[in-house]
């Protein structure tokens, strides 16, 4: 397994999957989607990240999901909904927040890059533990999805195995920090707020769920450390 792609949409959890692949690939590649999200200054700090992680090619490809909307992230009519606590998101159901199909949009064209560059390895920060419900974060929906790539591309017609590697599917959100701890992972710059600001509004799912792990790993975020020291939080 010389190569792989990594899906970084520059968040924290696939930022700990970034790390994973440069442990376990010689050539790591890295795609991050601009689709239109309102949380779009992730894409900018992801280029900042990739370049601290040392990939050996960073790609930007822009995707305007907002044009289908239907999302909270995608559509700024939608509000993004505020949250209290991880009981609330699990009881909640598919939240407003699902973007439609979003990651089999995303590993179709991560697929078409990396077979380009001659590797059937995509890695992702796919979660089915501490997420917010979204069906396109389930292990069936990434194995039907593998499946599907063996079938239809010529690599796999040439008898080339694809793998979808989910590292962290089975992980809580302290776990994955935990991981991308040892791993060596650099959080400062890792955005993980639906709303879009570089300081969290500590409201969304996916802050109190971040906020939730590193409370569980008993240290200070990476991100809130840095942002501090910027004078852009206080103390």
């Amino acid at each position: 397994m010389n190569g792989a792609v990594v899906i970084f949409s520059g968040g924290l959890d696939s930022t700990t999957a970034l790390y994973w692949a440069k442990r376990h690939f010689e050539k790591v590649y890295a795609i991050t989607f601009y689709y239109g999200q309102r949380h779009s200054l992730e894409v900018e700090f992801a280029k900042i990240t990739a370049e601290k992680a040392n990939v050996d090619e960073h790609l930007i490809f822009p995707v305007d999901l907002s044009r289908i909307g239907a999302s909270a992230l995608t559509d700024r009519s939608i509000e993004v909904p505020e949250t209290s606590s991880v009981e609330e998101i699990k009881e909640r159901g598919i939240p407003v927040t699902y973007v439609p199909f979003r990651n089999g949009i995303f590993i179709s064209i991560a697929a078409a890059y990396a077979e380009a560059k001659g590797c059937t390895n995509l890695v992702g920060g796919w979660n089915a533990v501490d997420y917010s419900g979204y069906p396109d974060c389930r292990p069936q929906f990434l194995k039907a999805m593998e499946e599907a790539l063996n079938l239809g591309t010529k690599a796999g017609a040439e008898g080339k195995r694809w793998h979808i590697h989910a590292p962290l599917i089975n992980l809580t959100k302290g776990q994955i920090i935990k991981l991308g701890l040892e791993l060596g992972a650099d959080y400062s710059y890792s955005l993980s707020c639906y709303r879009g600001d570089e300081a969290p509004c500590m409201k969304c799912d996916s802050c109190i769920l971040r906020a939730k792990g590193w409370e569980e790993v008993g240290e200070e975020d990476h991100l809130i450390k840095r942002l501090k020291e910027e004078g852009k939080i206080l103390e």
